[in-house]
């Protein structure tokens, strides 16, 4: 059974640093790409960075340039580092897999960020 557990939510203040980490089983990790989505209250989940298993990388606009994803294949571990955290940023944080249509969830780590 695949599961996606995330972890490194917070508080943190507008300008500071995060960074997510999801473990993955190992079934599916090496084979799909990965992606991390985001939900804020009253909004539509939204995909936030992807990589493929090659290690190609899509963020969306509004994080690039302070977002930044990898992966570790060796430890089946997915992460975003999130820089110059604003609050329009705060939002549940989900893993997911596939990253384009995904089939598997995390349960979300939330981050928050105060101004």
């Amino acid at each position: 059974q695949v599961q996606l557990v995330e972890s490194g939510g917070g508080l943190v203040q507008a300008g500071g640093s995060l960074r997510l980490s999801c473990a993955a089983s190992g079934s599916i990790f090496s084979i799909n790409a990965m992606g991390w989505y985001r939900q804020a209250p009253g909004k539509e989940r939204e995909l936030v960075a992807a990589i493929s298993s090659g290690g190609s990388t899509y963020y969306a606009d509004s994080v690039k340039g302070r977002f930044t994803i990898s992966r570790d294949n060796a430890k089946n571990t997915l992460y975003l580092q999130m820089n110059s955290l604003k609050p329009e940023d705060t939002a549940m944080y989900y893993c997911a897999a596939p990253a384009t249509i995904p089939l598997y969830w995390g349960q979300g780590t939330q981050v928050t960020v105060s101004s």
